[in-house]
């Protein structure tokens, strides 16, 4: 889908920013580009979409050189999402996202349709269609960002930095979503990040740069496991959680699969029995299928002991659930950021299947680090 073919950038003054690089990437991939500042990955992206021409080389979109394609037309045809994603501020949320369609002339009903269509992918109501920016948080203008670059339906994506300038909540957020949009849309990201737990959480395959020259390319788990050279250990870090646990990935393989629950039919005098003899504070709400529909506590119980309610009166929905197949180092970030205690895990159909807590991950990581001079400690003392 996306090959590089000898390509190098030289600058007037003699600087080579990118040099004799040479990739192939196929389609449907999430493809990361990382390294130092002015190690070259912001020149490459945008020599993608010839907004920087290289001086060398070729690069191949579906088997053609880009140069032979219009430079407008081909940045048409390539969605683009930068770190200050610039919504027009006299525009509608629906012009905006709108914006490229227009350009090539799509009907306006086929437009607000495709609009529509986004905005219920990342969970954004309709009315959001007809207000502007301004109204709009710093996290939901990102997401329409993002949206504005899906919504000719261009088959390849870039991205440099989008969500650099976010909070790391929002921001860990939004890469959830962005990475659930590439996998249902099947696009192809080329993405820039300096942040090596972006590249690790996003990636199907990372390339690793420096000085203009590319170092390593691979999966996560593959650079993980296999550094190319100390300059890659000391850029990703040796402490991470997969190289001292590589044979722990998912979080299926750490789950409790016996986590606490009350259906959400219960009354509250029924839930805090299951409290009581569970010796738990909480309780995940599921329905009779086992969907997870939220949580209680015992504050949220405490707060309505004179009211005779059911569980599905006062629970909780706003909760962070992940996917059986999600992995461990992802759902490591969100307990450790987040400040949580637990962390639901469903299956695709939002099934409780079990939890992961703290103290399961806690257990890994102990494990991993004792386990075995315990056990050559246990065989000596036997």
């Amino acid at each position: 889908m996306l090959k590089f073919e000898h390509v190098t950038k030289i600058y007037k003054d003699g600087k080579r920013a990118v040099d004799d690089l040479n990739l192939e990437f196929k389609s449907g991939q999430f493809i990361v580009f990382i390294g130092p500042s002015g190690c070259g990955k912001t020149t490459t992206m945008k020599m993608i979409n010839r907004l920087i021409e290289p001086t060398e080389g070729a690069i191949y979109i579906n088997g053609k050189n880009i140069k032979e394609t219009d430079p407008v037309k081909l940045r048409r045809e390539i969605g683009y999402v930068i770190q200050q994603i610039g919504l027009f501020p006299h525009m509608t949320i629906q012009q905006n996202i709108s914006l490229v369609p227009r350009l090539l002339k799509w009907p306006e009903e086929k437009r607000r349709e495709r609009a529509k269509e986004l905005l219920k992918l990342v969970d954004m109501p309709e009315e959001f269609l007809d207000r502007y920016p301004y109204g709009l948080s710093g996290g939901q203008q990102q997401r329409i960002g993002v949206l504005r670059a899906l919504a000719a339906d261009q088959p390849l994506i870039l991205m440099d930095e989008p969500f650099g300038a976010l909070d790391p909540i929002t921001r860990d957020s939004l890469q959830d979503e962005l990475k659930k949009l590439q996998q249902r849309l099947g696009k192809t990201i080329v993405f820039v990040t300096h942040d090596m737990d972006e590249a690790i959480k996003l990636a199907d395959q990372i390339v690793i740069m420096r000085e203009g020259k590319l170092v390593q390319t691979g999966t996560p788990d593959e650079i993980l496991r296999e550094p190319a050279n100390e300059f890659v250990e000391t850029f990703i870090g040796k402490e991470r959680l997969l190289q001292a646990r590589p044979n722990i990935q998912t979080v299926e393989q750490i789950m409790n699969p016996n986590a606490v629950t009350v259906t959400i039919d219960k009354t509250l005098s029924e839930a805090i029995q299951i409290m009581k003899e569970k010796r738990v504070d909480s309780l995940l709400v599921v329905d009779r299928r086992k969907v997870l529909l939220g949580y209680i506590n015992v504050e949220i119980i405490d707060q309505n002991r004179k009211k005779p309610v059911h569980v599905k009166d006062v629970l909780e929905t706003n909760l962070i659930a992940v996917e059986k197949d999600t992995l461990v180092r992802d759902t490591v970030r969100k307990i450790l950021k987040r400040g949580i205690k637990y962390v639901p895990v469903v299956d695709h159909e939002h099934r409780l299947v079990g939890i992961v807590t703290r103290a399961s991950l806690v257990d890994m990581v102990y494990d991993s680090i004792w386990g075995d001079e315990e056990e050559a400690l246990s065989q000596n003392i036997g």
